[in-house]
């Protein structure tokens, strides 16, 4: 089995975060959501990350900091969302270019997930398609998502809705999957008509009347696509406590819910309510709420809530 990881996208809705910075290297919990999905593959399994040119550089420097031997990057030469290849085109080439012959472990760079990745490995049945599917246990939340409506053995899946109106199942499909080795030719195929549409893969093998099954779990998962996702997978990481990184202090101050501290931050006199606290941040003589601050933030005497704000921003009240 092969692990590859689709982690090319440019993720404008969390742009100022993503101006310079790709979504999969975002922290979450003190750590890149990439390198929680990476921890998470049984050794033994080679790794390959697949991402565009603009970020190249950032990707080395974390394969470089992570020292995982079985783990590769390939850089697609794009650097604009019209030019790529498109996700499921981006496995494609993979596949033929590297000449895979094996199972794939396909994941989705911008997801956490809480499960184990061991557990789902030895719930496949070899030459049978697994995906994961999260219970969300609430069919109006199930409306945004795309669902997974199983047969009646609870294993088989029957079919999908795609953010249904009425939906039947409360299971949501997630960027996790096993495709095996036998369906990598169907996928080649299919990636020329559809480049975009990795979930698609599993629609077309079900109109082949080829078997995919499910793994359900319920622990977990996000993708972190907006700015509510985060916040939501920092909550639920961290949970009521405060996460700080070395070299960094707070004084003076109290806090509510999550609260995530990088390098060298510093907080005086000020109230943090769910904040993350990206490096090399100042707070001082204030109130934040429900806010992001990239490295390097000054804020002092001003009150915030709901905000995501761009590396290096000063904001000082003048007396």
């Amino acid at each position: 089995m092969h692990a590859f990881i689709l982690a090319g996208g440019f993720a404008t809705r969390l742009w100022p975060l993503t101006e310079s910075r790709p979504k999969p290297l975002l922290p979450v919990a003190g750590k890149p959501i990439l390198t929680h999905l990476v921890e998470k593959i049984p050794k033994g399994i080679p790794i390959t990350v697949s991402t565009n040119a603009v970020f190249a550089d950032a990707f080395h420097e974390w394969q470089s900091a992570t020292r995982n031997e079985q783990l590769a990057i390939l850089i697609e030469d794009t650097r604009a969302d019209d030019h790529k290849l498109g996700a499921l085109g981006a496995v494609a080439q993979w596949i033929t270019d590297a000449k895979i012959d094996e199972d794939v472990l396909l994941l989705t760079g911008d997801n956490y997930i809480g499960f184990s990745l061991s557990s789902f490995i030895e719930n496949y049945n070899e030459g049978i398609s697994l995906l994961a599917a999260h219970d969300i246990a609430d069919l109006e939340r199930a409306k945004q998502f795309g669902t997974v409506i199983l047969d009646i053995d609870g294993r088989s899946v029957s079919a999908f809705e795609e953010k249904p109106h009425n939906p039947k199942s409360t299971l949501v499909s997630t960027g996790c999957s096993i495709l095996p080795r036998s369906t990598l030719p169907i996928l080649q195929e299919y990636a020329k008509r559809c480049p975009d549409n990795v979930g698609g893969i599993f629609e077309e093998l079900l109109q082949k009347n080829i078997r995919v099954e499910a793994f359900i779990f319920r622990e977990p998962w996000f993708d972190i696509g907006s700015f509510d996702a985060y916040l939501a997978a920092t909550k639920a990481i961290v949970g009521n406590n405060v996460m700080t990184g070395e070299g960094s202090y707070m004084e003076g101050s109290s806090v509510l819910g999550s609260v995530v501290m990088g390098k060298n931050c510093t907080v005086h006199n000020a109230t943090l309510e769910n904040v993350v606290l990206f490096d090399n941040c100042t707070i001082a003589n204030c109130d934040l709420s429900d806010c992001i601050c990239d490295d390097g933030c000054h804020i002092n005497g001003t009150d915030l809530r709901g905000k995501m704000l761009r590396k290096a921003t000063i904001l000082v009240q003048r007396s």
